[in-house]
């Protein structure tokens, strides 16, 4: 398994479909941890200096080939929020916020790039039948 869980919340995760994302993408092993949106706005505080709760959080662990690609943090507020917003499931969600978060740590940034990462969200959400939600509601954002 690339995906090792780590689940400090009640939602329920189906590492399944992640599991084969990540497969499709890379070869190293991915951290993801679920927590709440107190737990995610501390470790965007500390490592962003943004004192406040946001939805994906990733934490590169550098270029090292057998190292672990690194972390990715999603808040489960943000989850059931979102699903409920959007109207598709938890698991959905979840799965859209692992996908930009694992392009993060394979080294994309749609704050800079020139929609590099939107694009190929937009492949992988095309592949996999995904909702359409992230690129709709991330369009000309620097979410």
């Amino acid at each position: 398994m690339l995906i090792d869980l780590v689940n400090e919340t009640d939602l329920l995760v189906d590492t399944d479909l992640l599991q084969k994302i990540a497969e499709d993408l890379t070869q190293r092993q991915i951290e993801l941890i679920i927590t709440d949106n107190e737990g995610i706005r501390a470790l965007n505080a500390h490592h962003r200096q943004k004192d406040s709760a946001t939805d994906v959080l990733s934490f590169p662990l550098g270029d090292t080939p057998h190292a672990p690609l690194g972390a990715i943090v999603i808040s489960k507020d943000f989850v059931i929020q979102k699903a409920q917003e959007l109207g598709h499931s938890q698991q959905e969600e979840l799965t859209l916020l692992f996908i930009h978060g694992l392009l993060h740590l394979l080294g994309f940034d749609h704050e800079t790039d020139n929609g590099e990462m939107r694009h190929k969200e937009e492949v992988i959400i095309d592949a996999w039948k995904l909702p359409k939600s992230l690129i709709v509601r991330t369009e000309g954002d620097n979410a």
